[in-house]
């Protein structure tokens, strides 16, 4: 993440700021591009003012003027900003989080356990139920709590194959309570889906994630042929 922040401030800082409206191709990739550099440097959440100095940096390097301060030198604060700044908003989605998580638990049906999962059936199963170590074929939409999706098997209408233990412990544990056929509403804690780190700029350090999956196929890793396609669906949290 540190190397990723510091190659998009370097890049942004070789973007002359652009007021027109881009007309062709070439002209809209690089206006997509420009978009897309913002929304990743969206994880320092600067302010009106602090963008200013940003966009100073972008302009006095374009021009090839003296730089008040040498990216490569502020290296390390660039690094202290992120990780405050993501520490903050981390917190803050995890206050934002704890209504949405006690009006779940409250849902007909709701069973919240210790781990902090809160799971509820949508619609129960009659085949096989997965261990951790069984190959799972799933469909699933998965949102923010404030409905925000940010992945879905469905809209790319192709289910997922993936080992069950390799995966986020909210999934883990909530496919795991699941039998093929059925459909349940998996609702986790940022402590047992991507922590604070997040996987920004799609899930924010600290988010509550929601998914409604559906159990389509288990099978025993023995039994599988070919190998399972790389997981599409959450992934573990990275142990570095």
């Amino acid at each position: 993440m540190r190397k990723l922040i510091i190659c998009i401030f370097v890049l942004l800082l070789a973007v002359p700021a652009c007021a027109v409206v881009p007309q062709t191709e070439d002209q809209k990739t690089l206006y997509a591009l420009g978009a897309d550099l913002a929304n990743r440097l969206s994880v320092f959440n600067l302010s009106a003012e602090e963008y200013e100095f940003v966009k100073q940096g972008m302009t006095d390097f374009a021009a090839g003027n003296k730089l008040t301060a040498e990216p490569e030198a502020y290296k390390q604060n660039i690094s202290q900003l992120l990780q405050t700044r993501m520490q903050a908003a981390a917190q803050k989605q995890k206050e934002l989080a704890k209504p949405y998580l006690e009006n779940a638990a409250k849902e007909k049906d709701a069973q919240k356990m210790a781990s902090g999962l809160i799971y509820r059936q949508i619609k129960a199963g009659t085949g096989a139920q997965p261990k951790a170590s069984d190959i799972v074929k799933v469909n699933y939409t998965g949102t923010l709590i404030d409905g925000k999706e940010f992945d879905s098997s469905v809209k790319r209408g192709e289910p997922a194959e993936f080992p069950l233990g390799q995966v986020i412990p909210c999934w883990t544990e909530g496919v795991g309570k699941m039998k093929v056929g059925g459909k349940a509403k998996l609702v986790c804690p940022s402590d047992i889906a991507y922590g604070d780190q997040g996987r920004p700029p799609i899930i924010p350090g600290g988010a509550t994630l929601v998914f409604e999956v559906e159990l389509l196929d288990v099978k025993h890793p023995s039994a599988a042929a070919p190998a399972p396609k790389k997981p599409t669906a959450p992934k573990a949290k990275s142990k570095k």
